[in-house]
C-alpha cells in the first residue's frame, strides 16, 4: 500500500456521522466473538454501522476446548447482519501466530486498516471450578494454570502485537481490552494466582498501549462487565435470559447481573465518542461506569453497577439491596 492509499483509507470511513449509525464506514474486529460479551459487542458495533470481523475457535464444524457447540462464530455473524451490520466470520485461534497473521493479511487486503480492535479473548471457564477456585497456586495443576495464562494473557498479547500495525492506520484507533474486574476491584486477590494474573494483565496491557497509541490519536481502555448473564452462566444456574431471576435464591448476588448487551452498548457508545481519548485513554473502567457516562441502559431498562455493589455491600458490609444499584 502506498502513502496515498493509506491516507485515503484513513479518511474514507467518515462518510456517515448520523446518530443512529455513527460507526458507518468503520472497520472493527472482535476477537473472541463466539458468545457472551464478545458476541454482543460484535452485534452492537454492527448495529451502529461498523463492518465487523468476528473471530473465535468454535464453528459449526468444530468446537473449542470450552466444549459448547450451541454458539458459533457463524451464528454471531448472522446476528450482526440481522442487526443491520456487515459481518465477516473468520475462524481463528489467537494462540496460533500463523492464523492471526493470516487474519491481519485478510483485513489489510480487504480494507487496508482497522479502526476498532476489541480483545475479548478468554475461553478458560472450564478450568476454574474444578482445578483453580478454592486452591492455592501450588495445589493448582500446573498445566491448568499455564493454560489459563495462555488463554487470558498470551492470546491478548499476540493479538495486540500483530493487529496494532493495522490499527494505527486509522485516524482514531480504538483498542478495547475486555477482562474481569477493574483496576480498583482487582486490587483484591482474585481467588487464585493464575486467575488473578490472567484478569489483571489486560488492565496493564491497556495502560501500556494507551501510552503507545497516544501519538496516533488512539485510545486503549480496559473494560469489565459486572456479573455477566452469559450463555455459560445462565446454563450454570439452569435458567434462561427470560427467567434468570429464578437463580437468585441460589446466588443472591445474581440479582445484580447484567446482560451481555449492556457492556456491548457501552462499547459502541465509546467507539462513537470523538472525545474518547481524552476521557478514557489508558484507563480501566466498567460497564456500569460507562453506562452512567453515556446514558446507556440494559435490556430491561435498568443501569446495574455490579462493581459498586460488590464494593459497598459484599466487601464493605453496607446494608443495601441490589436493586439500589440498578
Amino acid at each position: 500500500m502506498n502513502d496515498t492509499d493509506d491516507m485515503n483509507n484513513k479518511h474514507s470511513n467518515n462518510d456517515d456521522t448520523g446518530s443512529q449509525r455513527p460507526l458507518t464506514g468503520r472497520i472493527a474486529l472482535v476477537a473472541g466473538a463466539t458468545r457472551g460479551a464478545g458476541r454482543a459487542q460484535a452485534v452492537e458495533l454492527g448495529r451502529a454501522g461498523a463492518t465487523v470481523y468476528v473471530t473465535g475457535r468454535t464453528t459449526r464444524t468444530r468446537a473449542s476446548e470450552v466444549g459448547r457447540t450451541t454458539e458459533t462464530i457463524e451464528e454471531t455473524a448472522e446476528l450482526v447482519t440481522a442487526a443491520g451490520g456487515t459481518a465477516i466470520a473468520v475462524p481463528t485461534d489467537h494462540l496460533d501466530e500463523d492464523q492471526v497473521r493470516a487474519l491481519v493479511q485478510r483485513i489489510d487486503r480487504e480494507h487496508g486498516r482497522l479502526d476498532i480492535l476489541v480483545n475479548d479473548l478468554w475461553g478458560g471457564e472450564h478450568l476454574l471450578a474444578g482445578s483453580v477456585f478454592g486452591k492455592k497456586s501450588w495445589q493448582t495443576p500446573l498445566a491448568d494454570g499455564l493454560r489459563i495464562l495462555e488463554l487470558g494473557v498470551r492470546s491478548h498479547v499476540i493479538t495486540a502485537a500483530l493487529l496494532l500495525p493495522l490499527l494505527i492506520r486509522s485516524d482514531a484507533p480504538l483498542h478495547v481490552e475486555v477482562t474481569d474486574g477493574t483496576a480498583h476491584s482487582n486490587r483484591r486477590y482474585r481467588e487464585n494466582m493464575y486467575y488473578d494474573l490472567a484478569k489483571t494483565a489486560p488492565i496493564r496491557l491497556a495502560f501500556g498501549l494507551g501510552q503507545e497509541l497516544a501519538e496516533y490519536g488512539g485510545t486503549a481502555v480496559a473494560i469489565s462487565p459486572g456479573f455477566l448473564r452469559s450463555e455459560q452462566m445462565l446454563a450454570h444456574f439452569g435458567v434462561t435470559e427470560d427467567n434468570w431471576r429464578d437463580a437468585i435464591d441460589r446466588e443472591p448476588a445474581f440479582a445484580i447481573a447484567e446482560s451481555p448487551q449492556y457492556l456491548a452498548r457501552t462499547v459502541a457508545a465509546l467507539a462513537a465518542d470523538p472525545d474518547r481519548a481524552e476521557r478514557w485513554n489508558g484507563r480501566s473502567t466498567s460497564s456500569g461506569e460507562l453506562a452512567e457516562a453515556y446514558g446507556v441502559r440494559d435490556v430491561d431498562g435498568s443501569r446495574p453497577d455490579a462493581w459498586a455493589y460488590f464494593e459497598d455491600v459484599i466487601h464493605g458490609g453496607k446494608e443495601a439491596s441490589p436493586e439500589d444499584y440498578r
